[in-house]
């Protein structure tokens, strides 16, 4: 199977994406997910998400100090 950027797979392969999808190879395509929850319930006022494209995760973090997470109530993904 041949990729969005063109490279081949063999089917039954894994792979992940640089953009932290996880994608699998098979006679029927190719299909990718997410690798990583994205965090959906938090005080939105007072943090924020940062996404680590090193790690494929999200950090919750208080806007005005991000050594200080904050309390994630649920994750989608």
């Amino acid at each position: 199977c041949l990729d969005g950027e063109g490279k081949l797979h063999e089917f039954g392969s894994q792979w992940r994406t640089e953009d932290c999808h996880d994608c699998t190879s098979s006679r029927d395509g190719i299909s990718c997910c997410t690798s990583y929850g994205t965090p959906v319930h938090y005080d939105k006022e007072k943090c924020e998400s940062i996404f680590n494209k090193q790690t494929c995760s999200y950090t919750v973090v208080e806007k005005n100090d991000h050594s200080k997470e904050c309390p994630v109530h649920s994750w989608v993904g």
